[in-house]
């Protein structure tokens, strides 16, 4: 029965789908999840964020504006303007959260590849389905049932190892708090909103590229934007480089769900241990019952010692047989 409950848990938690989504997940984030990637976006977000104040700060003198007025003429900078200090706290959030994670991600990435996950309950609950059927047939046969406790014994064995093996006692906990942690990053909302920014800091930088610069410039002669003038040089880069990190969390909201609708990760271990413990037990006492006698017998078989020797037994009646 244990056997067989293992088997069934794959697909009782859905595994055989979800379990693939998870590793498809970490596939795709992999590439992003490093402290070097993570913090050459920080630093592109810093290197925006320099350019706006810059901005903000200079440019309506330059151009014999009020800020109103550059507003009013300039309606994409405005909307820019406007909105870049929250989008630069949602950013700089998920990035912090995302470099914050990058250990627990690693830790995940280290366990065993999670398409193979449904099988590590399948495999080792059939094969003790199996010896336990063996062990039947051999009672029913009238034979020691010993050979086939052994062999799930050794399985039981083998189950409480495997998260010792994995190392998932740590591992999986990690893993279960970084699924926490992307838990407001990886919603359909978050993530389009996310998309939305690029268009709103693509038509600033363009208009200040395109128009406000050049047109302070003229007004006040050769006059540097330095910050400006770097935002816009590197612009095209940096958005290149974060368009491929946001595609990976768009196509994996999906699988981030149904990594999340899996049982908790810090319970698999557990999910080996326990039944590991249960069938190891039974086929211990399976196994002490059963114990070949210097006979050859099994204790439960062998002949007590006055039938052995012709004894006679005495019968209710007082007789003898």
């Amino acid at each position: 029965m244990l056997g067989l409950g293992l088997v069934a848990a794959p697909f009782a938690f859905r595994m055989f789908s979800r379990a693939p989504a998870g590793g498809e997940m970490i596939d795709q984030f992999r590439p992003y999840m490093t402290t070097a990637k993570i913090g050459g976006f920080q630093r592109d977000m810093a290197e925006i964020d320099r350019a706006a104040t810059e901005a903000r700060a200079e440019l309506p003198a330059r151009l014999g504006l009020t800020p109103a007025q550059v507003a009013a003429q300039y309606p994409t900078y405005a909307d820019f303007d406007r909105r870049w200090p929250a989008i630069n706290a949602d950013m700089t959030d998920m990035l912090a959260t995302m470099r914050a994670d990058i250990p627990k991600f690693e830790a995940v990435d280290a366990l065993p590849p999670f398409p193979l996950f449904p099988w590590f309950f399948v495999v080792p609950g059939a094969l003790i389905a199996a010896a336990s059927a063996w062990g039947l047939v051999r009672v029913r046969g009238k034979r020691s049932r010993f050979p086939a406790a052994i062999a799930v014994g050794v399985l039981g064995l083998g189950l409480i190892a495997a998260p010792a093996v994995f190392q998932m006692f740590t591992r999986a906990p990690l893993g279960g708090q970084m699924i926490d942690d992307f838990k407001p990053l990886m919603t359909r909302t978050r993530v389009e909103r996310i998309q939305g920014y690029f268009l709103v800091i693509g038509s600033g930088e363009g208009t200040l590229r395109t128009a406000i610069v050049p047109a302070a410039t003229a007004r006040a002669g050769t006059t540097a934007f330095p910050a400006i003038a770097r935002f816009s040089a590197d612009f095209p880069a940096i958005s290149n480089r974060m368009a491929p990190m946001i595609g990976a969390m768009s196509d994996n909201v999906d699988n981030y769900d149904a990594v999340k609708a899996l049982p908790p990760f810090p319970l698999f271990p557990w999910f080996f241990v326990i039944p590991g413990v249960l069938v190891a037990g039974l086929a211990l006492v399976a196994a002490r019952r059963d114990r070949p006698g210097p006979t050859g017998t099994t204790r439960e078989t062998a002949p007590t010692a006055s039938a052995a020797a012709g004894t006679p037994i005495p019968t209710p009646s007082g007789g003898i047989s």
